[in-house]
C-alpha cells in the first residue's frame, strides 16, 4: 500500500485504487495502524461454487462473517449473470450478520432482511443454482428473518430500559450454508 500527500495519507494499492491498509478484527472494524488484526481475505480469488462455500462456511464458523462476505463478493464479480442475486443476497447477509455481531441492530436487520428477500425473490437462474449447489434457500431466509426479528427486538428492549444502543448478545450459531453441512 501507498500513501501519498496528494490524497491527505490515503492508502491506494498497487493499480492507485483507495484501499485501506489499516488492520482489522475479525468483524472487520478497522484497529489503529500498527495494531494487530487479523488476516484479511484476498480479493479477487476466483473459486468454483463448492469452494466458496466452503470458504465462507469456515469464516462464519471462525465469527468472521465480514469476509465471509468479501468471500461471496468475489463469487458474485468473477460468477456469471444468472447467479449474481444469489452471491450478492448471501454476501448481505454476512453483512448483516456483521452489523448485528458489532452491535449495529437496526443496520443488521434491514441487511438480513434485504439478502433475504434478494434469495427468496431471486430468478430462476439464481434459484437453480442454489439448489444445484445444495444451498438451502429456504432455511437460510428463515434464519435471517428471525435473527432480524430478535436484533430489532433486542434494541426496542434497550430503548426502552434507557440503556442506549442495543448489543445482540448472541447472534447465535453461523447459519447453515448448504443442506447436510455441519
Amino acid at each position: 500500500m501507498k500513501r501519498t500527500a496528494s490524497d491527505r495519507g490515503r492508502d491506494r494499492d498497487d493499480e492507485g485504487r483507495a484501499r485501506s491498509a489499516r488492520p482489522r478484527d475479525g468483524l472487520g472494524r478497522p484497529l489503529p495502524y500498527g495494531e494487530e488484526g487479523v488476516p484479511r481475505q484476498p480479493e479477487g480469488v476466483v473459486r468454483g461454487p463448492a469452494e466458496t462455500l466452503r470458504e465462507a462456511q469456515r469464516l462464519l464458523d471462525a465469527g468472521m462473517p465480514f469476509h465471509a462476505h468479501e468471500v461471496f463478493e468475489d463469487a458474485w464479480k468473477s460468477g456469471p449473470e444468472s447467479e449474481r442475486e444469489l452471491w450478492q443476497g448471501l454476501a448481505q447477509l454476512a453483512v448483516g450478520l456483521t452489523h448485528a455481531a458489532r452491535g449495529n441492530t437496526a443496520g443488521g436487520a434491514r441487511l438480513l432482511r434485504r439478502g433475504a428477500d434478494r434469495l427468496a425473490g431471486g430468478p430462476a437462474g439464481s434459484a437453480s443454482a442454489a439448489g444445484a449447489y445444495g444451498i438451502d434457500v429456504g432455511g437460510l431466509v428463515s434464519w435471517a428473518r428471525e435473527l432480524a426479528d430478535r436484533a430489532e427486538a433486542a434494541e426496542a428492549a434497550a430503548l426502552v430500559a434507557g440503556t442506549g444502543g442495543a448489543v445482540v448478545d448472541a447472534v447465535g450459531e453461523a447459519p447453515r450454508l448448504c443442506r447436510g453441512t455441519t
